[in-house]
């Protein structure tokens, strides 16, 4: 209840519309595209014991699309969370001596990679509207697919370092094609 003027203008009153869910995806990338997207069900969070069958299904699709990856050292870059640094994680890394670049201390909790992959994702979402969790994990999937080979290179070497490194793939003096 308020109070006001009787000769006051009538409040508007505004219908509640069902806030859109928010979906939690995981994506493992490479110079040459992504390898796992792995998209957190409704109502479930993250934990050290969800992050680590995350790490198996990673396992599993880097031995489909990167076969001879397994067979050297697997190294991971991802930020300082919780689940990151649970002793169950530590225990399944050690088991199958992946490494992980260390997270700067006193650093902002995101990796360099959010800033590269997640920004231009949030662009392309932007002013998006999604019937469906489906409609929306659909699109997710559609983006990344037909994201340029040289957008996970650009990401995955640097921005700084990219025309070196290229040219070294490529063999170019130039370093770009």
């Amino acid at each position: 209840m308020t109070w006001k003027h009787p000769s006051s203008p009538v409040t508007k009153k505004f219908k509640v519309q069902r806030s859109a869910a928010k979906v939690m995806a995981t994506v493992f990338w490479d110079a040459k595209g992504v390898i796992l997207l792995d998209i957190l069900p409704q109502g479930q969070c993250i934990n050290a014991a969800r992050y680590c069958s995350t790490l198996d299904r990673l396992k599993e699709a880097i031995r489909c699309k990167r076969p001879g990856l397994l067979r050297r050292d697997v190294v991971l870059q991802h930020d300082n969370a919780t689940p990151h640094s649970a002793n169950l994680t530590q225990q399944w890394l050690q088991r199958y001596s992946w490494e992980i670049l260390p997270h700067p201390a006193h650093s902002p909790d995101l990796a360099p990679s959010d800033f590269h992959l997640f920004g231009p994702l949030k662009r392309h979402l932007g002013g998006m509207a999604f019937e469906t969790e489906d409609d929306l994990i659909s699109e997710l999937r559609n983006w990344f697919d037909n994201l340029d080979v040289d957008f996970f290179r650009v990401g995955y070497f640097g921005y700084q370092f990219a025309p070196v490194a290229l040219a070294k793939m490529h063999g170019s003096p130039r370093g770009l094609r």
